[in-house]
């Protein structure tokens, strides 16, 4: 087996090398050479000619260089490796300083674009030359109709941390200081911290979930008042911005910035509420397995069963490539590169960031996956999981220009969960009845939480600044009366709604982020219904390779409209969602036969 660290060659050879200093100054060289050349400039505000002539321009700083270059890249990588060396976080400070004042300056040319008038849209947007860049022209056309001047955009900038940053920090922050003592799974009592409590509510041990869930509870009814005064004050901010740009729908801020449309949104809230059986019935499952009549709230994520096989990395890597050969010979060629080239650091470290992620930065730079593999079974469907990621980055890479370099948020789960879907496949194909009955129940658990729970979380985000706007404030009883019942529509009559549960809303940082939680659902649900269109017939890879290719090039609605596929259509939505009952089926059949359930 070839390297399990990082291989930086084509960065540095390592943190003193004098390449660093010598590949900042050409950042900044070239960095101010586009902005002294185009700072004073107007005439590609009015001239498509000149606006390519730029835009080859901005692509080419944007394709070797950006604000920071190779340096801020490695940097970043070497803390994920060591968050707690100091000197490493000094390098990266100095380098993110570096970086942000190259973006302020060059800001200008991407809001002066904005400020195209929109009766020369068509003229510039149909102009042969600029074809390769008639998406991203797209984009900020649809975000100018919303910008205020440039001073105003700065007031609003400025405003941000006291109206929005620092209310949502200051709950968060008071929520992580907090620690309990809590029963343990290895017995006894122990203290423990917020987010430890957090995961010990879903132990396999009643009374370790149960001790947790008080512990939850009792936290966040001392800081409900908090919370109360925090989320009315940034949904006045949220309200009082919407209204200063005309913006007509609480969540529309989000579709532009996520380059998706609302009706597509609105396709699938739809077709994901119509389904809302598939949780209740998933959870009438676990309880019956669980043997008990319902469900507490807290408990709806217990573990079930006991998934204790053993996956070596090698092991991992020749399961995953049997898998990726199997679906297609450039998935497969893009994973032998990245081991052959050192693109994963793969086990735990003292200092080394926890879970997983898979990164990249710039269009010329390579791709590069963080992992923490310690054999579990959890650790192969991470290792598929971020090689979808790794992926969808190089098929991006090999066909797009720099500007189109990326995924949309709307999108940027389908590759991750398409990959690991098919390795589970693999791996329960192998598995025995019990092993196989456990992973299931891990598998819907997730699905029910990433599709339903985070619609279910929309809905209730909608009916929050809905009400808002209507009444002026909310009391924390009547935002925790509104979140239970909308909890309470997708977990269906096998699921209690506890007491405590109605403040659930208060830890939840989501619903800070305003209207995020779709892509979850959506993303999923493409992947599932893209794996369905597969398994009937292999040949539609190509098509899932054509999106996986497109990056930023259209929107998601037109990549797709152009494989034939209709997003804003809820059956699109519905074939996906049929996957997640086909799976409850099979796993509810393989429950009856094993005598789990009555």
């Amino acid at each position: 087996m070839k390297q399990t660290t990082w291989n930086f060659n084509g960065l540095f050879k390592n943190d003193d090398d004098p390449e660093i200093e010598k590949k900042r100054k050409y950042v900044e060289k070239n960095s101010y050479a586009f902005i002294d050349k185009w700072k004073s400039r107007e005439d590609y505000l009015r001239e498509p000619a000149v606006l390519e002539k730029a835009l080859d321009e901005y692509e080419r700083w944007k394709r070797y260089w950006g604000s920071d270059g190779d340096e801020g890249y490695y940097f970043m990588l070497r803390t994920a490796q060591d968050q707690n060396d100091p000197k490493l976080k000094a390098k990266f400070n100095k380098v993110e300083h570096f970086s942000k004042k190259i973006e302020n300056d060059i800001q200008f040319f991407h809001l002066r674009i904005a400020g195209i008038p929109e009766k020369n849209y068509r003229r510039f947007l149909e102009y042969k030359g600029l074809g390769k860049y008639r998406h991203f022209l797209e984009r900020i056309f649809a975000e100018s109709k919303y910008l205020l001047s440039e001073p105003e955009e700065k007031i609003l900038n400025l405003k941000s941390p006291t109206s929005y940053a620092n209310w949502t920090k200051m709950t968060s922050g008071f929520l992580a200081k907090e620690e309990r003592r809590v029963t343990v799974e290895s017995g006894g009592r122990r203290t423990k911290t917020f987010s430890d409590i957090l995961s010990l509510m879903n132990s396999r041990y009643k009374v370790v979930r149960d001790s947790a869930a008080k512990a939850f509870n009792d936290i966040l009814e001392k800081h409900a008042d908090t919370a109360e005064a925090e989320i009315n004050s940034i949904l006045a901010n949220k309200k009082v911005d919407d209204e200063l740009r005309g913006i007509s729908r609480p969540d529309l801020a989000r579709h532009i910035s996520d380059d998706i449309d609302s009706e597509v949104v609105d396709s699938l809230l739809n077709a994901v509420y119509g389904r809302f059986d598939i949780p209740s019935r998933y959870y009438r499952l676990k309880a019956g397995i669980l043997k008990v009549k319902k469900l507490k709230y807290h408990e709806r994520n217990a573990e079930y069963g006991i998934l204790n096989k053993k996956y070596t990395y090698n092991q991992a890597v020749r399961l995953v490539q049997g898998v990726f050969k199997n679906l297609d010979a450039e998935f497969a060629g893009i994973f032998e590169g990245f081991i052959e080239n050192g693109r994963f650091d793969v086990y735990p470290g003292k200092g080394k960031v926890s879970g997983a992620f898979c990164a990249h930065h710039l269009i010329s730079q390579p791709t590069y996956i963080l992992l923490n593999h310690t054999d579990r079974l959890n650790d192969v469907l991470t290792l598929a999981h971020e090689l979808g990621h790794g992926i969808n980055n190089e098929l991006v890479r090999r066909r797009q220009n720099s500007l189109n370099f990326g995924t949309p948020t709307s999108t940027a789960e389908v590759a991750s969960t398409f990959m690991e879907d098919f390795v589970l496949r693999e791996m329960l194909r192998k598995a025995d009845d019990e092993l196989r009955l456990s992973v299931m129940m891990m598998k819907l658990n997730d699905e029910v939480s990433t599709i339903f729970r985070q619609v279910a979380c929309y809905r209730f985000e909608q009916e929050l600044h809905r009400e808002f706007r209507q009444k002026g404030y909310l009391p924390k009883e009547d935002i925790g009366r509104l979140f239970s019942r909308h909890m309470a529509s997708y977990m269906g009559d096998y699921v209690e709604q506890s007491p405590g549960s109605e403040n659930w809303w208060i830890y939840w940082s989501h619903i800070r982020s305003f209207f995020y939680v779709y892509s979850y659902a959506g993303g999923l649900l493409i992947s599932k219904s893209l794996q369905r269109s597969v398994k009937e017939d292999h040949g539609f890879i190509e098509k899932v390779k054509d999106f996986l290719s497109a990056g930023l090039s259209d929107s998601p609605k037109n990549i797709f409209k152009n494989l034939g596929i209709d997003i804003t259509d809820e059956g699109f939505w519905n074939r996906g969602l049929d996957e997640v009952d086909a799976l409850l089926k099979g796993t509810t059949e393989l429950a009856g036969r094993l005598g789990k359930i009555k």
